[in-house]
């Protein structure tokens, strides 16, 4: 193994939190800071275009991380042995490359809501510790609304983000969304237009007497140049943006916002295909991280700070590989190191109407939203078992000719999805539907936890992350709740079939759940009784050790990614204000 030339900060990760805490060092201090990533550099503009070659980048999915590197195993209960990820199917992408899955996202971005940060406080006060799922391990986040909020600002000037306010400094705006927290500022840029099937959504909402809104995206309705001086144009509505990068810029990626600024800093500097496997530590104090590269050999790179800014669950694997932290046993309830995975609860639907959408057009972020049951869901919830909602929106992020060719037809249509009459009923149908979508809070349970697999390895001979998570009874209430408003907008928007998903009567979750709306892991508090870092993302037990990006959040959320920047901005500021003046525990 060899020993490398030492840097100050060593940043495991170039996506939005990486980034943001190596943009934000390398610019407001003299440090050097080295970003690692384990795939490739930044591609470039026009590799983006040539990407929307759907089979090649949407199918093959020639730019995510190789199953046959080792993803995890998965498994819903502890009495199960777990089974590798061996292709992608439904497993959503992990990112691969300067960027990591910032390039394929669909740039939604809601803020969560105020109660969200004090959740168990807040529900306990509303139904009583009694009412609570069984074996629930929902915690406050440490943090208020009040800490987060200028954060929440920054991330969305620094991304471009379009949208309207519906609660500018407590006043409430009709035509935003009018149950979100009170925000400091309006959004930097106007919302997309929308085209005729969220039109149709929130003609049926207001007709119900809900409230719609367009939905906050940070991919550009109108050039824009942010504050540190990045202009991008505005979107193209090419329909080629969630799963795919961008190819004229203008859905936000720490390429575009981040790394060319970072990039001007002396000292900072990024090297690719190093993949990291090991964060040294002597006593209780980090001193570097192990990588190896494309080649096998192996590389000790001394640091005087770490920063573990991977892939969600990968933070907690890197932890559990190097031995830091008490794992988590879900038997005893004991340590903090890989509890509380959770996954956004995902329910939504196909709506089918009589007349073309025009669904090759579109975002990702581009949908109508209502934020009626985006929180709590009242009474009206509590007496079926659910207790907390999300967003219901209708999206029209673009269904290119390939990806639509798959054949959305109403259930029950044909007998098989193969053969003459599925393609008669695939042609008939395929720009004449539409999609409704709710990503929800999934709460964390005892029995959902993360540990290393005793069975599967990756290439380099390292265990596997070890997945055990389901549904309980909670999230299928939940579920079903959703899914009968959902039912209940498309039917007045004139809908002659709907297809539900999963449908309401299902008896468990959805075969897999991880993906890049996976929480948890290394998560956040106010104590290291309960915790993995204090509110500043700062190790309990390493203080030069930070740990950022989605493994922080406690529960499961809708749309993490501006709540994951919020909180890297949050953490750099902690770093460079505070504990580079008198390194320590900042809590």
């Amino acid at each position: 193994m060899q020993t490398l030339a030492p840097v100050d900060v060593v940043i495991v990760g170039s996506g939005w939190s990486g980034m943001i805490m190596g943009k934000e060092i390398a610019s407001r201090t003299p440090l050097s800071v080295l970003v690692l990533e384990k795939g490739g550099g930044f591609r470039g503009l026009a590799a983006y275009g040539r990407e929307m070659d759907e089979v090649d980048t949407f199918i093959r999915k020639r730019q995510a991380e190789s199953p046959a590197n080792g993803l995890v195993t998965t498994r819903a209960s502890s009495r199960a042995r777990a089974n590798p990820i061996r292709q992608y199917g439904d497993f959503p992408w992990v990112g691969c490359g300067m960027g990591g899955s910032s390039d394929h996202w669909g740039a939604t971005s809601p803020r969560f809501m105020p109660e969200a940060f004090e959740i168990a406080t807040h529900l306990k006060r509303l139904h009583g510790a009694s009412k609570l799922p069984p074996n629930n391990l929902i915690q406050d986040y440490g943090i208020t609304w009040t800490d987060i909020e200028p954060y929440y600002t920054q991330a969305e000037e620094m991304m471009g983000t379009s949208g309207k306010a519906g609660n500018l400094n407590g006043k409430k705006i009709e035509g935003g969304n009018i149950f979100e927290g009170p925000r400091s500022r309006e959004y930097p840029n106007p919302p997309h237009p929308m085209l005729y099937a969220p039109q149709l959504f929130a003609k049926a909402a207001k007709e119900l007497g809900y409230h719609p809104f367009p939905m906050p995206s940070s991919t550009l309705s109108q050039s824009y140049t942010n504050p540190d001086g990045i202009s991008r144009i505005g979107c193209q509505y090419c329909g080629h943006c969630s799963l795919f990068g961008c190819m004229v810029g203008a859905k936000a990626s720490p390429n575009f916002t981040l790394l060319p600024i970072a990039l001007t800093k002396k000292g900072f500097s990024v090297r690719t295909h190093c993949n990291v496997r090991r964060v040294v530590h002597k006593g209780a104090k980090a001193v570097g991280v192990i990588y190896v590269d494309d080649s096998g050999t192996e590389y000790m790179q001394p640091a005087d700070a770490v920063v573990l800014a991977a892939w969600t669950f990968n933070n907690a694997r890197l932890l559990m590989l190097s031995g830091i932290g008490e794992q988590y046993d879900p038997m005893t309830g004991k340590g903090t190191l890989g509890k509380n995975a959770t996954y956004a609860v995902h329910v939504g639907l196909e709506f089918f109407l009589d007349r073309p959408q025009n669904i090759f057009m579109g975002s990702g972020g581009m949908a109508t939203a209502i934020g009626d049951f985006g929180g709590d869901l009242g009474d009206e919830g509590a007496a079926e078992g659910a207790l907390r909602g999300g967003l219901i929106f209708c999206y029209t992020q673009g269904d290119p000719p390939v990806i639509s060719a798959f054949g959305v037809i109403p259930d029950g249509e044909v007998k098989q999805n193969w053969g003459g009459e599925w393609k008669n009923a695939a042609v008939k149908w395929s720009d004449r539907y539409g999609t409704f979508l709710s990503t929800e809070n999934h709460f964390p349970y005892r029995q959902n936890y993360l540990d290393l697999d005793p069975n599967y390895k990756d290439k380099w001979g390292d265990p596997l992350l070890r997945v055990t998570m389901d549904w309980t009874d909670a999230e299928r209430k939940q579920a079903a709740f959703i899914s009968r408003k959902q039912v209940e907008i498309a039917k007045i928007m004139g809908a002659i079939a709907i297809n539900p998903r999963p449908v309401p009567s299902a008896t468990s979750g959805p075969p897999l759940m991880v993906n890049n709306h996976s929480h948890g892991g290394a998560i956040m508090g106010a104590s290291p009784a309960s915790s993995v870092v204090n509110p500043y993302l700062q190790h309990w037990n390493i203080h030069n050790l930070w740990v950022v990006g989605g493994s922080a959040l406690p529960q499961g959320e809708e749309h993490l990614t501006l709540t994951v920047a919020a909180l890297a901005y949050r953490a750099a500021d902690a770093f460079i204000n505070v504990y580079l003046k008198q390194p320590g525990a900042l809590a």
